[in-house]
């Protein structure tokens, strides 16, 4: 029954009624029926005890596929392992006394090589807009058509700037911690559990650090000093993801990647699979194109064009923050998926048809 039902002519409220009665009667109002709580009751419960099943069932069901999965990868990995291992080996009794330039090889020479692979042909579409069938994945329709050669060159000069005098060196200090910690060219490869829930930390670490560090340099009182720098590309290109203040470089770019394998005092191994993969999602992040069967772009792509949404990198801070409120309401949020098709998202969701003023 709703309230509003008891209008000013049902219920004619005359000055001559007793107090007493005009209090009954706007209690009968505000209380509902009897018959109706028993119903109010009923359907939460149903609704809690419904989505308890299907918590349970999901759960289940992730559960069983991820042992299921993992014990077919566990498989598969030690019916390689022997001869992984046995490379290792060789890599350790060559460079036997000198495992510094082993480190180095893993931590600064493989990921620099995948991501300057990657970018280069990435800067091919970026400036010259060919071939057309990676063009049309372009998220900002008509940005970097093709892009500004003049700031290109200056984000360039800027990434191997970073590069060579910050995360070199910070790599080079990093080698003398893991060694303290545990030598992360010991004889022993890790198990395939062992990496799986070494990777799952370094993730969580890196949201972590990354979100709160991100959001701190949007403060007022540090985003003119370092962080605007980053943002004058509000269409950003895979190259840029690298593009930033030293300052900002060092406390959001490389710390949250290096502190989850200085916690789990990782196995080389493991670390040059980390970098590189860290390297590789950060330039799709930032690559500008919403590519099939890749990870989706379109979350921190509208971080460029709005500025202060979706600080994070999986994005489940800004769910808990709400800085991810706005994004939510736009096609960027419905395109937020991974492509399973070659049909550009911006073609099968397009956006809304622009208002003539």
């Amino acid at each position: 029954m709703h309230v509003n039902s008891f209008s000013s002519t049902s219920v004619p409220f005359a000055r001559s009624d007793h107090p007493s009665q005009i209090l009954q009667m706007k209690e009968k109002v505000r209380d509902p029926l009897p018959s109706e709580k028993p119903k109010q009751e009923g359907h939460i419960w149903g609704s809690m005890k419904r989505t308890a099943f299907i918590l349970g069932s999901g759960l289940l069901l992730s559960v069983a596929l991820w042992n299921s999965v993992t014990w077919h990868l566990q498989k598969f990995w030690g019916a390689s392992g022997y001869f992984w291992q046995s490379q290792w080996e060789k890599l350790l009794s060559t460079f036997a006394g000198k495992e510094w330039i082993l480190f180095s090889l893993g931590t600064i020479l493989i990921p620099t090589i995948l991501f300057w692979s990657f970018n280069a042909l990435l800067l091919v579409v970026d400036t010259t807009g060919k071939p057309y069938f990676i063009s049309r994945y372009r998220i900002q329709d008509g940005k970097n058509d093709p892009v500004d050669p003049m700031k290109l060159r200056q984000a360039l000069v800027t990434v191997l700037c970073n590069q060579y005098i910050i995360s070199f060196p910070m790599l080079g200090l990093f080698y003398p911690f893991l060694k303290w910690r545990e030598d992360p060219c010991r004889p022993e490869l890790p198990t395939f559990h062992w990496f799986l829930l070494e990777l799952s930390v370094f993730i969580l670490v890196e949201e972590v650090m990354f979100y709160y560090s991100h959001r701190l340099l949007h403060h007022p009182m540090f985003y003119k000093r370092f962080h605007k720098k980053h943002h004058e590309w509000t269409a950003p290109i895979g190259v840029v993801s690298l593009y930033a203040h030293p300052i900002e470089h060092v406390v959001s770019n490389m710390l949250p990647a290096m502190v989850g394998p200085m916690v789990m005092g990782s196995h080389l191994s493991s670390i040059t699979m980390w970098f590189s993969l860290a390297l590789i999602i950060t330039t799709i992040s930032h690559c500008g194109y919403h590519l099939p069967f890749l990870p989706s772009p379109e979350f921190h792509d509208y971080h460029h064009l709005i500025f202060n949404q979706c600080y994070g990198v999986l994005g489940v801070l800004d769910h808990l923050h709400g800085t991810d409120t706005t994004f939510k309401q736009t096609k960027a949020y419905e395109r937020h998926v991974m492509l399973l098709n070659l049909t550009p998202l911006s073609e099968s969701i397009p956006d809304p048809p622009k208002k003539i003023e």
